[in-house]
């Protein structure tokens, strides 16, 4: 944190405490699956980290236990002297860890077993099971990172593009943290300007009121610009869910599959083959893309293909961007009027299936409702999936998920106090307009200080920190 002293220094609250001193935690820090992965890690942390790892781990010969050294050896049950696993041990000691304090890993082989039985081994030991993001938090409240660098950690791992993945990185080495701060400590210059001219009136200058001006408005501006980054930040990390949607045997099921390069979908020509929604994951100019393959909709009277229906609708209603294909061959039926009229409450893209077996005029000739784009394709000759997605980011106004505007972007969390600071400050704005004492001036500058320390955790409470890292996984 930045040191502050006069005015400043009052409007921090009392920080977080740290870990409990001793208290060691342990988590597996890998994926486990069964004939999955080919290295499992167990991660322990904290003042006894070292001596539960002496406990288990043999190490033959002169190998010497120092930090940032791989040891090879075997872990051992303490109380049978059984080899549960051979591994090697990477110590990192405090303070040249990621916490910042002992911390140790157990390499093991991958799967379930060998794992599982090293975090057993060590909670005999006295370890705790760490709690989600517990690593990450300590730390923070250790000093190794800030708020919107322990955001950022999440973020990468939760990653799906590489686009999202550069962008959390940012975050990681602190991007989002020096403007903020700068920010923050413009208000607080400005702040410790005002209560000096409260306290010291006769002693001091008038306050320069053109040049507060002058400072607020490029905070604002700032601020605004980096509340123009989180509607991408948010589409680059939850992504965007799109369900293709139209009468039976139009081609949904060869659209998804030309479009995923697999074969996801069973394709006949027989109409209700796809009687569940079926979905592919794919990324399209960085961005994380759910397709879902819906059930042809239509009156039917098989059961089971009532229940696909259903839930075909269900998907519609709830995707970010509907596909709603058409045969180019049928034209457009009242079938497909019908089915328009259920989803044109969602953002639509118009898709023209099975055009190569038409001529192009024919194509041509087929009017629609609304002011839908337009994309043709023959995806059983996997024909038009370039045009498609170049309309899919045409429709989210991708435009703006660039390299250089990205640099960083906030989070929900993030954004809320960015907007509770702009807020805060238009207001110092507008009592500065009414000339209103100065006293109304620091009310509105301590809510905009506290809502940008809040963004790095210069000022934090243990509820929001709670908040925050239970959306962690275990392990990080």
């Amino acid at each position: 944190m930045n040191d502050m002293d006069g005015a400043a220094a009052a409007v921090l609250p009392p920080q977080p405490r740290s870990p409990i001193q001793g208290e060691t935690i342990v988590a597996i820090a890998t994926a486990i699956a069964p004939q999955q992965g080919s290295v499992g890690i167990v991660r322990l942390s904290g003042a006894e980290a070292v001596a539960i790892a002496r406990a288990l781990f043999h190490a033959p010969g002169r190998q010497r236990w120092e930090s940032h050294r791989i040891l090879y050896g075997h872990v051992r049950d303490p109380r049978t002297r059984q080899p549960i696993d051979e591994a090697l041990l990477l110590l990192m000691l405090t303070p040249r860890s990621y916490t910042r304090e002992d911390v140790v890993e157990f390499h093991c082989h991958g799967g379930l077993m060998a794992v599982q039985q090293v975090l057993q081994l060590c909670l005999s030991q006295g370890a705790r099971l760490a709690e989600p993001g517990e690593f990450t938090l300590r730390a923070f409240l250790n000093g190794r990172l800030d708020l919107t660098q322990a955001e950022g950690v999440a973020d990468l791992v939760a990653a799906q593009s590489t686009l999202a993945a550069k962008t959390a990185l940012a975050g990681v080495q602190g991007k989002l943290t020096q403007p903020i701060r700068q920010l923050r400590s413009t208000c607080l210059d400005v702040l410790a300007e005002v209560e000096a001219r409260i306290d010291f009136e006769d002693d001091l200058p008038p306050l320069d009121e053109q040049t507060v001006r002058s400072q607020l408005t490029a905070v604002l501006a700032e601020i605004d610009g980096m509340l123009a980054t989180a509607e991408s930040g948010e589409l680059l990390r939850t992504g965007l869910k799109v369900a293709i949607v139209g009468r039976p045997n139009v081609g949904k099921s060869s659209l998804l599959n030309a479009w995923s390069r697999s074969d996801r979908a069973i394709v006949t020509d027989l109409p209700g083959t796809t009687r569940d929604v079926v979905e592919s994951q794919l990324v399209v100019g960085g961005i994380p893309i759910q397709v879902l393959d819906t059930a042809g909709i239509r009156e039917a009277s098989d059961p089971v293909e009532q229940v696909g229906i259903a839930r075909s609708r269900q998907v519609a209603q709830g995707a970010d961007l509907v596909l709603l294909t058409i045969d180019a061959v049928a034209g457009w039926t009242e079938a497909d009027q019908q089915l328009y009229e259920s989803v044109q409450e969602n953002s639509l893209i118009l898709v023209i299936n099975k055009v190569d077996l038409v001529p192009a005029d024919g194509v041509k000739d087929l009017v629609f409702p609304g002011d839908w784009p337009v994309v043709h394709t023959a995806a059983a000759q996997q024909q038009g999936i370039d045009a498609l997605e170049q309309a899919i980011l045409n429709a989210i106004h991708s435009d703006q998920l660039t390299t250089a505007n990205l640099e960083f972007t906030v989070n929900q969390r993030q954004g809320a106090a960015l907007t509770a600071a702009r807020n805060a400050l238009h207001q110092v704005q507008q009592t500065i307009e009414n000339q209103l004492p100065l006293d109304f001036w620091t009310i509105d500058l301590r809510i905009a200080i506290a809502a940008l320390g809040s963004i790095t955790g210069d000022e934090i409470t243990e509820s929001m920190l709670d908040e925050i890292f239970s959306r962690f996984c275990i392990g990080k």
